[in-house]
């Protein structure tokens, strides 16, 4: 199991969702941190490495550091690679 620690920007893109898709999304990135499963891609051309989860529409970026997985971002998918 991981820790988890969740960025400013990460909270502030939470609050701005509906409640249940916000549920949906942290039920999500805790399954990751306690399984390590789910639709996880490392994105290319980025350096320090980050990944990102998919949750339906929307993706979490994320970067993983020793037992640590932060959070960077939460957004939709038609934002989350600008």
């Amino acid at each position: 199991m991981k820790d988890l620690e969740w960025s400013e920007s990460s909270l502030e893109d939470m609050a701005g969702i509906e409640k249940w898709i916000a549920r949906r999304i942290r039920n999500a990135v805790e399954r990751l941190a306690e399984t390590e499963t789910g639709s996880v891609k490392k994105l290319q051309g980025i350096d320090p490495p980050e990944y990102r989860l998919r949750v339906g529409d929307w993706r979490v970026r994320f970067e993983v550091e020793g037992g640590t997985i932060r959070v960077l971002r939460v957004l939709n998918r038609k934002d989350a690679y600008r």
